[in-house]
């Protein structure tokens, strides 16, 4: 039974496939999706129908895409983790007080996800958004995260994910990025300056449960003109530091 249980759905498997290429694609029609996914036209058509019905997919009479359903889903599973409830509020005042933007970032299945993000009156405009998923080695909330793992996990995250190249300062040899996690260890604090976006640096703390294990983390990205020496290093730090504190204590006693 359990080897049975094992064994992946494959109909299953090949929805998700249709839902995450039309993201992509940013929408497409049945014979391109079956170009781009080498499959069959009849299934995809099939699949694509089916998610229809559902409601999960939307079609304009030329092409499919990816429906407002999924908001749905996306805020009833952000809205049932306590991390979010308690650290939403704490990021609004990051990102006033700052006037950048301020993030919440958590990992699942290896990825780094934006829980959530408020922007300050000065931020810029980014790509980022809520359920983004980035590798966690690109940016400085991913290396928070990766630092206050074991390092058998962090190898596991990098054998499935790979490390790929974002900008030409992101870092892809893995001896060079566990140097930079015993560095982030040792201040505290994780810093990414233009690794995942050129021309944007960024600052990220731990927010650490009661037992020590990391539960994501915060941070605060400016462009380099405003994010300079002095506040990339020095200034920016204690503010991240401090909001990721201020987290940890409501954590532990709320």
């Amino acid at each position: 039974m359990g080897q049975r249980d094992s064994k992946p759905v494959q109909a299953a498997a090949t929805t998700f496939e249709v839902i995450e290429a039309l993201r992509e694609l940013n929408g497409a029609g049945v014979s391109e999706l079956a170009s781009y996914l080498e499959m069959p036209k009849s299934t995809v058509h099939d699949h694509l129908r089916t998610l229809e019905s559902a409601e999960y997919l939307v079609n304009d009479g030329e092409q499919y895409r990816v429906g407002a359903r999924f908001l749905e889903l996306g805020g009833y599973a952000r809205r049932q983790m306590r991390l979010y409830r308690l650290a939403q509020p704490e990021i609004e005042k990051l990102a006033e007080r700052t006037g950048e933007h301020a993030n919440l970032m958590i990992e699942e299945h290896g990825r780094g996800i934006f829980l959530y993000k408020a922007k300050g009156a000065d931020a810029v405009q980014l790509d980022t958004h809520a359920g983004m998923r980035v590798h966690l080695q690109t940016t400085a909330l991913g290396k928070t995260i990766l630092a206050h793992y074991p390092e058998n996990r962090v190898h596991d995250i990098l054998d499935r994910h790979g490390m790929p190249e974002e900008t030409d300062r992101t870092v892809t040899d893995r001896e060079a990025l566990f140097e930079q996690l015993e560095t982030v260890r040792e201040r505290r604090y994780a810093t990414d300056d233009e690794e995942r976006v050129e021309g944007m640096r960024c600052v990220a703390a731990p927010i650490r449960g009661s037992n020590g294990t990391v539960l994501g983390a915060v941070s605060v990205s400016g462009p380099t003109s405003r994010m300079d020496e002095e506040t990339f290093t020095k200034s920016m730090p204690k503010t991240v530091l401090s909001t990721a504190n201020v987290i940890e204590v409501n954590m532990a006693h709320s």
